[in-house]
């Protein structure tokens, strides 16, 4: 069993701006899978491999907020936990500390955005989704690598309208007069919403209101049980609860319940989470 800490809560340490060396960018390309070049021109092949990269190799997880620790946003903190500690994280995280990661390496990181995610919702929701704007090769295009679920693995142009595939998905944006841009995808033969936001740039410190109701409030699907997933070139491994499962596609391929005892076993085997 993993325990919790019964400490008082304490608040959020501010999200400020933070910059890396040489050393700390080389550790984060290190981390997931690349080798670092500082000649590299900062294009769109190369915002490519960092996402693909990130979203196969630095997992979603909740297992902080589930075990009662709280959470920063601050970047070095981040750094500590993603990169350091070999961690993952949500959306306010993975995001927080991607973007700075972009900054660093010469990317003109536009904005961040709040999202609403509206996959599998019924009425509208509130917005709890983190977005990276960021232009390469003279295009705007959405980098994101804190969503767990079926997501795209490369950047998006950010283009009303245009068919845009990868690994067997397909994904185009719309327009909509209250939600913004709206991500949509094509699924059993008809496009349905992923996620939503509108044009207002977003500094660091706006998103740690939202977190923090994410990670206390009753109502909050991320306090509840262990939510891991990390992607795969065909798919994506997860487990929910106690619940492991690989999809090929969007497609179950195996489905296990894994004993309490043997959860820690699959979080390093498969996720590379060890505390």
């Amino acid at each position: 069993m993993f325990s919790t800490t019964t400490s008082c809560w304490v608040s959020i340490s501010a999200a400020m701006p933070s910059t890396f060396n040489a050393m700390d960018i080389a550790a984060y390309f290190e981390r997931i899978g690349l080798v670092y070049n500082p000649a590299e021109r900062p294009g769109s092949g190369l915002l490519r491999r960092l996402q693909f990269a990130h979203v196969t190799s630095a997992p979603y997880e909740n297992a902080d907020i589930v075990r009662g620790i709280p959470l920063s946003l601050n970047v070095d903190d981040l750094y500590k936990k993603i990169v350091t500690n070999r961690r993952g994280g949500y959306c306010f995280e993975l995001n927080g500390l991607f973007r700075q990661l972009l900054r660093e390496v010469g990317f003109n990181v536009k904005a961040e955005y709040f999202a609403r995610f509206l996959r599998g919702e019924k009425e509208i929701p509130m917005r709890r989704h983190r977005v990276i704007r960021v232009e390469a090769d003279g295009r705007d295009l959405i980098a994101d690598v804190g969503i767990g679920n079926v997501a795209p693995r490369y950047p998006l142009l950010l283009e009303e309208g245009i068919i845009q595939e990868q690994f067997g998905e397909t994904y185009r944006f719309r327009r909509d007069d209250f939600l913004g841009w709206v991500l949509t995808e094509l699924h059993k033969g008809s496009w349905r919403d992923v996620f939503s936001f509108t044009e207002e740039p977003q500094l660091g410190v706006d998103f740690e209101a939202t977190s923090f109701f994410c990670e206390r409030h009753p109502s909050s699907p991320f306090n509840k049980e262990w939510m891991f997933s990390i992607k795969t070139e065909n798919g994506r491994k997860t487990l929910d609860g106690k619940i492991f499962k690989v999809f090929v596609g969007d497609e179950p391929v195996e489905i296990k319940e894994i004993d309490e005892e043997e959860i820690p076993s699959v979080m390093k085997d498969v996720f590379g989470i060890e505390f």
